[in-house]
């Protein structure tokens, strides 16, 4: 993987899920089959992504919880394109802040017309994600490059620095890092640091590690600080997620 923090994403789901590392640097392209009923809690991962499913293309915007899909109808397919936290808002040419906690489709972004003929493109491809991607691929060659120090943000508050060191550390003032978060992530850098601690701390789990140790180790105060930010953040006690 060409990103570390890809492995971290935490989209629970009990049908079929497949990722690869993208051709845009740091993002993931991934595929899904859900059967009726499914039920795919997806978690704060900092991320964005652009999806399909068969007749749709849609955004899914940063999560400040979990995000609790219920599939209607028959099975479905799924491809998505998920970009690494802070890039997103560069390639689809919108605020982060205004897709936070929403699915929009992406007609309501673009050019109706333009995304019809995308979505027909990608429907009639013998692989969809490929197809995505590629629609993905040449908005980012048309877009202008993400700001490099989003992702020395991102870097430094996954290993636990603080918001004042971090915005020192990029060169910005706070309250120039709250209002640049705002647009790239779509919520402050605490907000952020929650969510990249949470997923850290997930990580260490799934690996093996005991939850005492873990939450010293991701940055909790204690594991009772832990459970509270899991429960907040993700929906549920951190032995049900294990268990999913």
């Amino acid at each position: 993987m060409a990103e570390p923090y890809a492995e971290q994403h935490s989209g629970s789901s009990p049908a079929p899920y497949r990722e690869r590392a993208s051709r845009l640097t740091g993002a993931v392209v991934w595929t899904r089959a859900a059967e009726p009923g499914d039920a795919a809690p997806v978690l704060p991962d900092g991320c964005m992504d652009l999806l399909w499913t068969e007749g749709r293309l849609f955004v899914a915007g940063p999560d400040t919880r979990a995000y609790l899909s219920d599939e209607p109808g028959g099975p479905r397919r799924y491809a998505g394109v998920r970009f690494f936290p802070g890039t997103a808002p560069s390639y689809l040419g919108v605020p982060a802040h205004e897709l936070r906690d929403r699915r929009v489709d992406l007609a309501d972004l673009w050019d109706g017309g333009e995304v019809r003929r995308l979505t027909e493109r990608v429907d009639a491809a013998a692989d969809p994600a490929a197809a995505l991607e590629a629609v993905a691929v040449g908005r980012a060659a048309g877009a202008g490059a993400p700001d490099p120090r989003l992702r020395a943000v991102v870097a430094a508050l996954s290993a636990g620095a603080a918001v004042a060191a971090t915005a020192e550390e990029v060169g910005w003032s706070e309250r120039q890092l709250h209002r640049r978060a705002l647009v790239a992530f779509g919520y402050g850098p605490k907000t952020l640091a929650r969510v990249l601690r949470l997923q850290r701390a997930l990580a260490l789990v799934r690996g093996g590690g005991a939850a005492a140790e873990v939450a010293v180790v991701a940055g909790f105060a204690d594991q009772a600080h832990l459970a509270r930010e899991v429960r907040e953040l993700a929906g549920a006690p951190l032995g049900e997620l294990l268990r999913r």
